[in-house]
């Protein structure tokens, strides 16, 4: 497990406060104070070519939130890997399962300097359950497979989190190849939630916005349509309503008029 007091400490010193990044951005749309002038700056150029990109990030957090409440209430799931973590914010996925499941543990991954450097708040904790971080890239199947098992049991079922992170591996066959190895790693009843942010042609607006990020920020970002989405999670149950636009997978407000999509699209599927 990762030494987070020393492992922050000299995480900072690989912070770049020149350069824009995708997790500090992220965290100023949300809200939050961990970004710089420089974030702030691109965030809005960004938000300047795609008005609604602010929405994304809203959309993807409560996403987040409602997929963990559900597997922890409805599907009995008590363990989380959480791959891709980003900058701890409200409701972390350690939080939202641990009010419904208070002996929920949560394993957190992420090989972000930045991530690492605020990671002291995503290990907070019930006394009956435990979270950890590792400092791993996605890409590393085994190391996270090997390090995650020191605290959840991989022979029960799991709730693997991909949010927003599948993004940042361009090739397709390398893409879908890591997230099939982490499931085939884990047991019948576990459960893959993911989100990805989609190309489409009624949304150029949302291409524009990535090519400027691709172009001036770090690190670069990948886009794939709906359905290259939806084969992520080929080989596994979709729980209803499938593949959809973030704020449309099973909203709070039941029947209310559902607002307008955004280019973030996610699901959740079962390993049968």
């Amino acid at each position: 497990m990762t030494d987070i007091s020393a492992a922050s400490i000299e995480a900072r010193k690989r912070i770049r406060t020149d350069q824009p990044h995708t997790a500090r951005i992220w965290n100023y749309w949300l809200g939050g104070k961990d970004n710089y002038e420089v974030d702030q700056a691109a965030g809005d150029q960004i938000r300047a070519l795609h008005p609604g990109i602010g929405d994304y990030a809203v959309a993807d957090r409560q996403f987040l939130g409602r997929a963990v409440r559900h597997l922890a209430e409805e599907c009995g799931i008590r363990q989380f890997l959480d791959v891709g973590t980003g900058l701890p914010t409200a409701d972390n996925t350690h939080e939202v399962a641990q009010r419904v499941a208070p002996e929920s543990r949560v394993v957190y991954v992420d090989n972000d300097p930045i991530v690492l450097a605020h990671a002291e708040a995503l290990l907070t904790s019930t006394p009956e359950g435990r979270t950890a971080y590792l400092d791993l890239d996605l890409r590393d199947v085994d190391a996270v497979l090997e390090e995650a098992a020191r605290v959840l049991d991989l022979s029960e079922p799991v709730a693997l989190i991909l949010l927003g992170v599948v993004i940042f591996v361009e090739e397709d066959e390398e893409a879908y190849g890591v997230v099939r190895r982490l499931m085939d790693a884990l047991p019948p009843g576990s459960h893959l939630v993911l989100s990805h942010t989609i190309t489409r042609a009624d949304m150029p607006d949302v291409d524009a916005a990535v090519a400027f990020w691709n172009e001036h920020g770090t690190p670069r970002l990948t886009q794939r349509t709906p359905a290259a989405v939806a084969a992520f999670f080929d080989g596994l149950d979709l729980l209803e309503p499938g593949v959809v636009s973030c704020n449309h997978w099973r909203p709070d407000d039941g029947g209310a008029e559902l607002p307008a999509e955004v280019a973030m699209f996610g699901g959740v599927g079962r390993k049968s």
